[in-house]
């Protein structure tokens, strides 16, 4: 029988899986050509299937006395053969969407399940063996996607918008519908695909019982870090990560209902988030239950087999798909087909004030939440550009900076037709979204000792030749559903808008802003809440939460409630599989706790004494909160855990991307003139370049003012100089090359030409 593990062998098994130099007794077919019917050996007693049965026979291996174990290419037919009989995979003849590719993972994980049943596999067995079999030599390769199966690719100036080809010789590394990586091995409670559970074999504490114990919200504030460190990590957030999960046909949000359907009527993902009758807040509106759905099971690159695994339906590298998209398609939606610009909504041309984006009118519900059929939200290059006003500011201060750079570059190369100038703007966006990521971000959130460590300091000068193509730049699993969700410690109660003279002037709950960026509709006021990031001081980081998400989350208009976004943190966190808190601890190199004192130090007591309250070991303490609850780190705002997953991240990123700013040697390197300008690229640069009435910045937004370490300047002061676009000019090609060029085609053109 397929039985619950003991999670203490899992967790065994899970530092045996990561020891890549221990000598692994599975060995695949590439290892084993003296015989074509195997697809893997196990090593270890004799265990066969029926499909398998005379093969293993012959080699002394049935009846469990033998040394090898062959599964053969005919028992992993069989296993999709009879998982088709339950699964519908799609076949689409044009673009693949993340239901198709969600389909072909369903029957992936469906095979794996089966040959792990069958052959009683091991931890190891499934995470390093099934990966191995060469699935193209099985019926699997019917209903591989193209992308996973074959890719030609070509190096080129500008980088695909799905990520594809980014790396030469892994064409799908960092590509759009990527499983995510992982850095340590899933723990399920079954060892291949069941949400995470206590090591006990017990269940874990309610999600919601974790949010409510160990996060309420006390309110305490940051003492330097501005509420700009949030909308620019959430903007950065959207440039990473949205991981693959059903979506209702209608407006393409998460399905509505899980709670309230019947068993035999409900989304076969859902995994809802229970309320205890206890609690404090959803006691009173008689709630006891919030949707919540697993996320899609991944095909990995090849269709190889092994644990559920997620995708991502962004790509991996920071390439400012938030502006322009992640597929061809949608990116030519956004643009308006000449000069190189985005469309944008020139709503206050008569007041004389920049665009904003163009309105959200083909899916209008989507992400969205609508008073009336007369209003709309805005799109952009990431369907969650609505989610809240902010972020939907940050969207739209870098559309703008594309068309800024656009026009720049057309007045010094008026012979560049549309792509051209879009490709070229666009490039020079996502290099300073690269930099001031890398220069103002993450220094902040990270400190200088991290950045140090993980070698995320930038070159002040000249190239930074860092590229290995063996780093792949897929998210991280951890960072994904854990890490990077760290921000949501930061959040403010209520968002505020500041005068040009840096004067408060009104506050909006967070809550009355989440899908409803409308404010930025009325004139002058998306400058207004500029000023605000820059001038509001950020939560602290810490286990603090602000009850605007964790009680009212995507609350519908005139509803006292909504949902709780820490749940969703430990749900997710749980149903990927991701380890405890601990684990992750001793991959950073920090220690671990047998018992709950032992995490004195790291947190603050009153923390460590509630945890005992609610878990039954440290080993179980969810990822999400134990990060969220560490001191920070000396100069970081992060503690070490958090800290070492982020950085990891952004390593990758940085050293895995091709297309990488400061690259040299590249077809889409710039000159070194170029990079000069590019450094020059700063977040307040972008700001007094984008809005209309913000004359004065601090030089660092997402710090506060201070007259002495971060001053606020004028704009139009040389202390923030401007790109100089003609470093970018070229000659215009001459008339006589133009005729001539034309000449030539229409000889090519002649039936005669050519032939002999």
């Amino acid at each position: 029988m397929w039985q619950v593990w003991d999670t203490r062998m899992i967790t065994r098994a899970l530092f045996l899986a990561l020891c890549y130099a221990h000598a692994s007794a599975l060995t695949p077919l590439s290892a084993a050509a003296d015989d074509n019917e195997c697809a893997l050996y196990l090593s270890g007693p004799g265990r066969t299937s029926a499909f398998d049965y005379s093969l293993n026979l012959l080699r002394g291996n049935f009846g469990y006395e033998g040394q090898h174990t062959c599964i053969t290419y005919e028992a992993v037919n069989q296993a999709y053969l009879d998982a088709r009989k339950r699964i519908l995979v799609a076949q689409p003849k044009g673009d693949w969407k993340p239901e198709d590719f969600a389909s072909v993972g369903e029957l992936i994980l469906d095979i794996s399940i089966s040959l792990a049943r069958t052959y009683g596999l091991t931890y190891e067995e499934i995470e390093k063996g099934l990966p191995l079999i060469d699935t193209s030599r099985t019926l699997i390769r019917e209903v591989c996607p193209p992308v996973f199966s074959h890719v030609e690719c070509r190096a080129g100036k500008y980088r695909r918008l799905d990520g594809l080809c980014n790396n030469l010789e892994h064409p799908t590394w960092g590509a759009t519908n990527a499983p995510f990586q992982r850095l340590i091995g899933p723990l399920f409670s079954d060892g291949i695909n069941s949400p995470r559970i206590s090591h006990t074999g017990r269940d874990l504490p309610l999600s919601r019982v974790v949010s409510r114990t160990m996060h309420p919200d006390e309110g305490f504030h940051d003492h330097a870090g501005t509420v700009m460190v949030i909308a620019w990590g959430q903007f950065m957030d959207h440039d990473y990560t949205l991981t693959g999960t059903p979506l209702d046909p209608l407006n393409r949000n998460d399905p509505e209902e899980c709670c309230k359907r019947p068993p035999h009527l409900k989304h076969p993902y859902c995994n809802e988030i229970r309320i205890p009758d206890d609690d404090y807040f959803y006691r009173l509106f008689g709630v006891k239950c919030i949707d919540f759905v697993r996320a899609f099971p991944s095909p990995r690159p090849g269709c190889r087999l092994g644990s559920r695994v997620p995708f991502n339906t962004l790509t991996g590298a920071i390439d400012g798909n938030t502006v322009y998209g992640v597929t061809d398609k949608f990116s030519r939606k956004l643009r308006t087909g000449y000069g190189g610009l985005l469309r944008m909504n020139p709503v206050f041309t008569e007041y004389g004030l920049k665009d904003l984006l163009p309105l959200k009118l083909d899916i209008p519900d989507e992400g969205c939440t609508r008073p009336n059929k007369n209003m709309y939200c805005f799109e952009a290059g990431e369907i969650r550009v609505n989610e809240q006003l902010v972020l939907t500011v940050m969207h739209t201060l870098m559309a703008r900076e594309h068309n800024r750079v656009a026009k720049g570059l057309a007045e010094v190369n008026p012979h560049w037709d549309d792509e051209t100038l879009f490709q070229e703007a666009r490039r020079i966006n996502i290099a300073e979204i690269q930099h001031i990521s890398y220069n103002e971000f993450l220094p902040i959130l990270l400190g200088k000792d991290v950045m140090e460590k993980f070698g995320l300091v930038l070159e002040k000068e000249g190239y930074w030749d860092g590229y290995d193509k063996t780093v792949n730049p897929d998210v991280i699993d951890s960072f994904a559903s854990a890490a990077y969700r760290f921000g949501h410690s930061l959040l403010p109660t209520a968002v505020e808008r500041w005068s040009k003279a840096h004067k408060f002037i009104a506050s909006k709950r967070l809550s009355d802003l989440i899908r409803r960026p409308y404010d930025l509709y009325r004139a002058g006021v998306l400058d207004e809440y500029v000023m605000g990031l820059m001038n509001q001081v950020a939560q602290a980081m810490d286990d603090s939460i602000t009850q605007e998400v964790t009680n009212h989350l995507f609350k519908k208009v005139g509803a006292r409630f909504g949902m709780d976004l820490v749940s969703f943190n430990m749900q997710r966190g749980r149903e990927f599989g991701i380890p405890g808190y601990m684990e992750f601890r001793k991959f950073c190199g920090l220690g671990g706790a047998e018992t709950f004192e032992e995490l004195h130090g790291s947190m603050p007591n009153q923390t460590v004494n509630k945890y005992g309250q609610i878990f039954e070991h440290p080993v179980d303490i969810d990822l999400w909160s134990g990060g969220v609850s560490e001191r920070p780190l000396p100069g970081s705002m992060l503690g070490p855990t958090f800290a070492c997953i982020i950085a990891t991240q952004f390593s990758y990123s940085r050293r895995g991307d091709r297309f990488w700013f400061e690259l040299p040697n590249q077809p889409s390197s710039f000159t070194p003139e170029q990079l000069t300008e590019i450094r020059k690229s700063r977040l307040a640069r972008v700001i007094c370049d984008n809005t209309d009435i913000i004359d004065t910045v601090q030089l660092y937004p997402m710090v506060l003012a201070d007259h002495e370490l971060n001053p606020r300047v004028p704009c139009r002061s040389g202390i923030m100089p401007s790109m100089d676009f003609t470093k970018w000019a070229e000659p215009a090609p001459s008339p006589f090359h133009g005729a001539a060029k034309q000449f030539v085609s229409s000889f090519s053109h002649n039936p005669f030409f050519g032939k002999k």
